[in-house]
């Protein structure tokens, strides 16, 4: 939800002391809608039968029946929606830009929010990567506001994985324009990484902070040195303050995250091949069951599997198929056991 208000200051007299007290007003200005999208209507999925499509809800588990672990319960289930006509909601137009948006993660958008509306927002926000966390489309917008001249500033409480990669690249686009100097936004205010107590449930989790301004300009970058826990549950925080250029990466001094790798060094060295999951490692017994030692050629494409750890310890005695530089067509052809699902295991 997007909630947006103004706030006007007040004078109050105390003897020879002046003090300025924040008085909200009523400007009827605060909306309760969805902040990322807006459609004409939302529908549900029916099969061919007329019947509501359904799916997990996503919320409740129950003990797995042999290891004990919690897995989904299919037995709640929630409809699965479509959207109609998904764009990008409007924001009023405000002088300062203040929330903390829904914490999900990218893994969990589907899962939380359902497909319909997961798949609206994926067609919708093109200019937000997938792999980026939900709160990214609050951070993208309001970048966007500010460094355009729509609003003076933007603070928003995010998940502290805002400089990591998958997140971090919304943040490096909105630094580092690529057009006119008059869209350049910087960071003026920044805390990476900071203790919080969700009052949902009492789970502590570690939030960022960012206050973002037009124009290139220094900005605070404060981080946490130490941290006592209260009873409460809150903690008692120490502070160190750094001045200077707050990258995307929300440190200052050198822009390490803005590296790039050196010409000079492509093509010399290779890492060599890799596997991505041991589905084409087996055993002696199951390559001659594909044809090792009978099949012409095979030989040259199932080989012995050697790694840093065996040869620092010792043989496992498992092979590895390797058909590199065949086509899928060839393979078929010349080495169809290889195709059926690999090794029996």
């Amino acid at each position: 939800m997007l909630w947006i208000g103004f706030l006007q200051w007040h004078i109050r007299t105390f003897g020879n002391a002046s003090v300025a007290e924040p008085v909200i007003h009523d400007y009827g200005n605060i909306d309760c809608r969805d902040a990322v999208l807006a459609y004409d209507r939302m529908d549900y999925v029916m099969d061919a039968q007329g019947q509501a499509v359904t799916r997990w809800d996503g919320v409740h588990f129950k003990p797995h029946p042999v290891t004990g672990e919690k897995v989904p319960d299919e037995a709640f289930q929630t409809a699965l929606e479509k959207y109609t006509n998904p764009r990008k909601a409007v924001w009023p137009k405000v002088d300062f830009i203040v929330g903390n948006p829904p914490f999900i993660g990218a893994s969990t958008v589907r899962r939380a929010l359902g497909d319909g509306y997961a798949d609206a927002l994926r067609a919708t926000w093109k200019d937000v990567p997938e792999s980026a966390d939900f709160v990214m489309h609050w951070w993208h917008a309001a970048a966007q506001k500010v460094a355009g001249g729509e609003a003076r500033r933007f603070g928003l409480i995010t998940t502290n994985s805002l400089p990591q990669t998958f997140n971090r690249r919304v943040v490096e686009r909105a630094l580092s324009p690529s057009t006119a100097a008059a869209d350049t936004l910087s960071l003026v205010f920044a805390i990476p990484d900071h203790p919080w107590v969700d009052n949902a449930d009492g789970a502590a989790v570690r939030i960022s902070m960012t206050v973002g301004a037009a124009g290139a300009c220094e900005g605070e970058l404060l981080n946490v040195v130490r941290e006592t826990s209260l009873p409460d549950g809150s903690s008692d925080v120490s502070l160190m303050t750094q001045r200077g250029i707050v990258h995307a990466d929300l440190r200052v001094g050198a822009n390490v995250a803005a590296a790039r790798t050196l010409r000079a060094n492509a093509d010399v060295s290779s890492p060599g091949l890799k596997l991505h999951g041991a589905g084409f490692i087996g055993t002696r017994e199951e390559a001659i069951a594909l044809g090792l030692g009978s099949v012409p050629a095979l030989g040259a494409h199932i080989r012995e599997y050697r790694n840093g750890r065996v040869l620092a310890d010792r043989p496992r005695g498992v092979m590895v198929i390797d058909l590199f530089g065949l086509s899928i067509d060839g393979m078929r052809l010349r080495f169809p056991a290889t195709t059926d699902g690999c090794w029996s295991a």
